[in-house]
């Protein structure tokens, strides 16, 4: 990609141009309208030239007449040209940046959670929103304008040496200068228009993240030091914004006064020459004078473009890095999972989310068929990553995990994750109905089998309460509901997704006593006939699992009924009962 200080990625020029492909007479048209309104632009001088030598010198008015019709023709046509133009290049701008969302939105689905475990929510939203909207612009007033402009100077040069090499060499000793102030600008401009970028991601990321933990930041009372903190931010973004304006009133003024010493030469000369007799004629010099603007204006006006060209191609740079990023899970396996009895298989499995820190140290067990199994172990023991490599969140460093006897790679994700269904600790729900959140808009599962599904396992009275029922909007992450509100709608959405695997990552640590006894229903309506992975934390869940597995900094080192483990002496499992749970009994 760009580094920083290069004025132009023609590589990624190229790449970007190849999403214009789908759209290629939009693109011709847009195209030609260019090149057109850069020809066109030239005649109106001519004619103004001709109308004041050939009518208003000689004073002839039937010439006159039909000069301005024919300008006022020309002016409609390039209004046309002009009008259709914008409208085609920002139809094509916004075709390209709708592909490119959804190619980016399709990509980020994929990703391995390790991705997000290290990448910040708010500078993902500004390339997935904000980067993508600015790459829009390179299409609707970048590209297409500067071949015009450029084109249009083109014409316009060729177009004074016809008409008057004398003036066209006085107006061409000033484009030197604007042309090497343009290139300084442009390349000052495209380091700058790197640090805009970057300090909108940091302060959209900021601003996210503040937001959504408003209530730790007002809890342990951090109102005044977040205030400073963004204050630091937002004058870094403000910094970085005041440096492109710096350098756009160093470079207009310079431009301009270029601009007027070459007219004012234009006019000095010309009306010497006009005096003297010569061949340059006041309709001449006042062409001049307009071809002069014509031609400068497009330089100043290609700066202003260039700077939206780049501050468009910083924005694809920036989303061709997550489009380039290999951070996906492997879906190659060719296996369709239609039907699973539910026989997982643990073979020796590793695993380290950082390079040579091993979480999982070559743990081997099996759940048959139907089985409830729980894992029991010390925080940071290696539990809630076995939920993780099962359902292939993350990919294993060696080792085998088998679902009926085939490894879980051989099948696709799709059909391996539509047998699994999770219940975790932190219940996440959208913003939308509880309807909705419990289908996640699967069109197979209708209102009426959500219904039947909530009376099956004891929380239909509970959603029937709220406002408008099933269609209740429980807002942002489900702020409307309690913990336990949302852990019953959790074990709802698991529930009507019939998985052969059910998997309960804690599900029932931060609920009350009263949430808690209807989740111990639904829990045993909901594992009852399937395989069932328990990452126990209540007492109930652990002395009625069929197998408990006890692990300890990443390793089983237990495996057991709970009477079984009980009678082992000195037993890891019996020092974390009496020192948990009988505690928990006794109360």
């Amino acid at each position: 990609m760009a580094e920083s200080g290069k004025a132009f990625d023609f590589s990624l020029f190229r790449r970007l141009l190849g999403y214009t492909n789908a759209y290629r007479l939009t693109f011709y048209y847009v195209a030609f309208a260019a090149i057109a309104m850069s020809i066109l632009g030239v005649v109106q001088p001519e004619l103004l030239q001709i109308t004041i030598d050939e009518s208003i010198v000689p004073k002839d008015n039937e010439n006159l007449v039909f000069y301005i019709s024919l300008m006022v023709a020309l002016i409609f046509i390039e209004t046309l040209l002009n009008l259709t133009f914008i409208y085609f290049a920002n139809w094509l701008g916004q075709n390209v940046i709708r592909d490119i969302r959804v190619n980016l939105f399709e990509l980020m689905l994929s990703f391995k959670l390790k991705y997000y475990d290290t990448s910040a929510v708010g500078k993902l939203t500004t390339r997935a929103v904000n980067d993508i909207e600015t790459i829009s612009s390179i299409f609707s007033q970048g590209l297409f304008m500067i071949i015009s402009d450029l084109l249009k100077m083109l014409v316009i040069v060729g177009f004074m040496f016809y008409k008057s090499w004398q003036l066209a060499l006085i107006v061409l000793t000033i484009l030197p200068i604007i042309l090497y102030a343009t290139r300084v600008f442009q390349k000052a401009m495209k380091v700058a228009f790197e640090d805009v970028r970057n300090q909108v991601s940091n302060l959209n990321s900021f601003v996210q993240e503040r937001i959504t933990g408003m209530k730790i930041v007002q809890i342990f009372t951090r109102e005044e030091t977040e205030y400073k903190q963004f204050k630091e931010i937002n004058q870094k973004h403000k910094k970085a914004w005041i440096k492109t304006v710096w350098y756009n009133s160093i470079f207009f003024p310079i431009a301009e006064i270029a601009s007027s010493i070459a007219i004012g030469f234009v006019v000095w000369y010309g009306g010497l020459n006009v005096i003297a007799g010569g061949d340059i004629t006041l309709g001449i010099i006042t062409s001049f004078i307009i071809l002069s603007q014509m031609l400068f204006r497009p330089l100043r006006q290609i700066a202003d473009k260039f700077n939206t060209l780049q501050m468009g191609m910083v924005a694809a740079r920036r989303v061709f890095d997550i489009l380039d990023t290999k951070s996906h899970i492997d879906d190659s396996g060719t296996k369709l999972l239609s039907h699973t009895n539910g026989l997982i298989d643990f073979n020796n499995v590793r695993f380290s989310y950082i390079e040579g820190e091993e979480i999982i140290k070559g743990i081997s067990f099996a759940v048959l068929p139907g089985e409830t199994v729980a894992i029991v172990g010390a925080t940071g023991a290696g539990k809630s990553t076995i939920i993780n490599l099962l359902s292939r969140f993350y990919e294993i460093n060696s080792g085998e995990i088998n679902i009926d006897g085939s490894n879980i790679n051989d099948y696709t994700l799709k059909s391996l994750r539509s047998h699994i269904a999770v219940v975790l600790q932190d219940v996440f729900l959208f913003a939308d109905s509880i309807l909705n959140n419990i289908t996640l808009n699967n069109p197979n599962i209708s209102e009426e089998q959500v219904i039947t599904a909530a009376k099956e396992i004891g929380v239909h009275k509970f959603i029937s309460s709220l406002p408008n029922g099933y269609h209740y909007n429980v807002k942002e992450r489900g702020v409307m509901l309690s913990s336990g509100q949302r852990q019953l709608l959790a074990f709802l959405r698991a529930y009507v997704s019939n998985p052969s695997i059910l998997i309960l990552d804690e599900a029932t640590s931060s609920v009350d006593s009263y949430s808690e006894e209807m989740i111990q229903t639904a829990t045993e309506k909901i594992t009852k006939g399937r395989t069932s992975i328990v990452i126990a934390h209540r007492l109930a869940t652990v002395k009625n699992a069929d197998k408990i597995i006890v692990m300890d900094a990443g390793k089983v080192v237990e495996m057991g009924s709970h009477k079984e483990l009980l009678e082992k002496e000195n037993g890891y499992y019996k020092n974390l009962y009496e020192v948990q749970f009988l505690e928990k009994e006794a109360i």
